[in-house]
């Protein structure tokens, strides 16, 4: 059994640790993904998140560059187990060589600091996908789960783009016009576009002028967990049509609405198989992947780190899924996937 996991933030659990002058490195650690803990468990390919809080720093682009020197540093120290890829042709290549691949994606489009040049940067770097939002309102468009403005430490470089951040009374929060012309851009550099954290009326926009397939790399069925940041059964469907692929997401308050004590969300394997065979229903067995979201949760994970993999699928056994459905759950759906685009 392979795996391919759409979404991990341990990039950036490393870089945070690091601020605090604490040791932290990729190979082995106490966090719920580490190379060691991806071998055991047969992973084939990880996506490495950068991920950028506007409520945390001021300078998108400086943080992107401080982590996206770690990813690097961690990827040539690990050369003998991983190696970073930008096309399907690589990831085979690793393959063959017994070598796992690790997929350089941004959480949070405002790093660009809405430069079109900025993106093309971050494609020459390596970067092959990218959420247009986090939890905040930006340049490109409108998050699912908007978090409280007065957070921010962000400013924007002009005064028009400072008075659209802070904008949450819109009645069209969807794409921006930038948005767009970011999404136009990322197809034709070759870059898939997330819409994981995006508005429903920003994922209806992509869904309308997308010209190739893009994905929701961390996102789950609304209709099985009342949250904002899970897809309704209609864009779960619309994504499917446009031959996207939809990553389940692990945690906890995203997969029950039933806090287990107080404010404590629990995540169960049952649950994530109950999503994954929602999506299925709607959308296909060939539009679901993985994404754990690792290292961004939680640790109240009956998954409690990358090497259990196969409790998840002995419960997916148990729903009725076949052996050949697992391997697409678990690797094949995405691999075809960036076989198409990458």
């Amino acid at each position: 059994m392979k795996i391919i996991d759409m979404h991990c933030d341990t990039i950036s659990r490393i870089y945070q640790e690091r601020k605090q002058k604490k040791e932290a490195n990729l190979r082995e650690n106490s966090f719920q993904v580490d190379l060691l803990k991806m071998k055991q468990a047969n992973y084939l390919l990880q996506n490495f998140a950068l991920f950028i809080d506007l409520g945390e720093t001021a300078c998108p682009y400086g943080t992107f560059c401080s982590q996206f020197t770690i990813f690097q540093e961690e990827m040539d120290k690990n050369s003998d187990l991983i190696s970073p890829v930008t096309s399907y042709s690589e990831i085979k290549s690793n393959e063959q060589k017994g070598k796992m691949s690790a997929l350089l994606t941004l959480e949070e489009g405002e790093a660009c600091c809405a430069d079109l040049e900025k993106l093309q940067e971050f494609y020459d770097l390596g970067v092959r996908m990218m959420t247009f939002t986090w939890n905040f309102p930006n340049s490109l468009g409108y998050p699912a789960e908007p978090a409280p403005f007065c957070r921010l430490k962000y400013h924007p470089v002009s005064e028009h783009a400072e008075n659209d951040l802070m904008d949450y009374s819109r009645s069209e929060k969807g794409l921006t016009p930038l948005g767009r012309e970011f999404l136009a851009q990322m197809e034709h550099l070759g870059m898939i576009a997330d819409v994981s954290h995006l508005s429903d009326q920003g994922i209806k926009d992509v869904c309308q002028i997308a010209k190739k397939p893009f994905c929701a790399s961390h996102s789950n069925a609304r209709s099985r967990c009342q949250r904002g940041r899970n897809l309704p059964d209609h864009l779960i469907r619309s994504i499917a049509k446009k031959g996207g692929v939809i990553g389940v997401n692990y945690y906890g308050p995203f997969l029950s609405g039933i806090p287990d004590r107080g404010d404590l969300y629990f995540s169960r394997v049952k649950d994530i198989a109950i999503h994954i065979r929602h999506i299925a229903g709607l959308g296909g067995i060939s539009c679901i992947g993985l994404g754990s979201d690792f290292d961004g949760i939680d640790d109240h994970l009956e998954l409690k780190n990358c090497s259990h993999m196969e409790l998840l699928a002995h419960e997916l056994t148990k729903c009725g899924f076949h052996e050949h459905e697992i391997d697409q759950i678990f690797y094949r759906n995405v691999l075809d996937f960036y076989h198409e685009l990458l």
